[in-house]
């Protein structure tokens, strides 16, 4: 499958206050051809701010990742787009999903499908300034609007302007009465809109988003779905970080690699290295362990490994050995499983 932007094949999807640069080099351990996603960054954050390191700052073995704006100024959007492409970034993606009214506020996120002139005209501005490629994410639709016709619409403004994929939730956003988190949840999907849009516009790159908690769930856009066109890529959210092994399968899955899967133990010892490196910045361990806690989600000890990184990586002498001794108590109740198993 092509890798040519973040509509194709797989991605993580973008989660403030998750998807940071420490998230990302977890997450890259995993799946090595997965597209991945920095948290939304405003364009008044980079603009106005004296620190876009912070924003913009990541480990060249996170790429393909992406870079999304949340932003509304044409200028400004392609100002911040430029920055991301000099920083490194591989793609460039609008945010026009979200629906907290944080963002609501500053003319950025789901409020946006309101203003689909608006949108395009980001687009043409951020294609214009750099030459890799620019992306958006979006809902089908806000509010009232119940019409696929709207969601054509919106794709086609966009598309005409040279936008290189997009990537649908399937729900639509209420910008009032329900919060963010009521938002992934409660509006009904709407999977077949998305093929519909792939349909009418079977030239642009597009994926889904929204209610996805398996590869088997996945992959079956990727294949004719209810008599329309297959998908060019999927996205998976929480799921994702809450239980990260899932991405261990990425690259067999969706890239045809014959690569053999990581293991959990791998992918710890992979990160030691860059734990050391960011405690000798200055930096803490439960910055980079916080997103490490699914990694034995389901499995024998994964409530040990959980619990006692949760207790233990904020303390001022966390080191890699608090690591270390966690894997320990799971290796521990994984050969204690096993052990009771033989003897059964």
């Amino acid at each position: 499958m092509l890798n040519t932007n973040s509509a194709e094949g797989f991605s993580v999807a973008p989660m403030l206050d998750w998807t940071d640069k420490h998230c990302r080099f977890f997450h890259r351990q995993l799946t090595k051809k997965a597209w991945l996603y920095s948290e939304m960054v405003t364009t008044g954050a980079l603009i106005f701010g004296n620190n876009p390191t912070r924003f913009l700052g990541h480990n060249p073995e996170e790429a393909p990742v992406v870079l999304q704006l949340g932003g509304s100024s044409p200028d400004d959007m392609a100002k911040c787009a430029v920055l991301g492409q000099e920083w490194g970034f591989s793609e460039i993606n609008i945010n026009v999903g979200c629906p907290s009214d944080r963002v609501q506020n500053n003319m950025i996120g789901a409020c946006l499908m309101g203003h689909p002139k608006l949108v395009a005209e980001n687009v043409a501005a951020m294609k214009q300034a750099v030459n890799i490629p620019v992306t958006v994410k979006c809902r089908i639709g806000i509010d009232d609007q119940e019409d696929f016709e709207t969601l054509a619409e919106f794709v086609d403004g966009i598309k005409r302007e040279g936008v290189d994929g997009v990537i649908i939730h399937a729900r639509k956003a209420w910008l009032e009465g329900l919060s963010p988190k009521d938002n992934r949840e409660i509006p009904p999907l709407k999977y077949e809109w998305v093929h519909r849009i792939k349909a009418e516009y079977p030239e642009l790159s597009i994926a889904i988003n929204g209610g996805l908690k398996t590869h088997e769930q996945a992959s079956i856009h990727l294949r004719e779905f209810q008599e329309t066109p297959p998908l060019d890529g999927v996205m998976l959210g929480r799921t994702a970080y809450e239980q990260p092994y899932i991405l261990s399968k990425v690259d067999q899955t969706y890239y045809q690699q014959s690569s053999p899967v990581v293991s959990r133990e791998q992918v710890i010892e992979n990160m030691l290295p860059y734990i050391e490196q960011h405690l000798q910045d200055g930096g803490k361990l439960i910055q980079v362990t916080r997103h490490m806690l699914g990694l034995f989600h389901d499995m024998p000890g994964g409530r040990m490994w959980r619990r006692y990184l949760s207790e233990n990586a904020f303390k001022e002498s966390a080191g890699v050995e608090t690591v270390e001794h966690a894997y320990s108590l799971v290796a521990n109740e994984i050969q204690r499983m096993q052990e009771k198993l033989e003897q059964a």
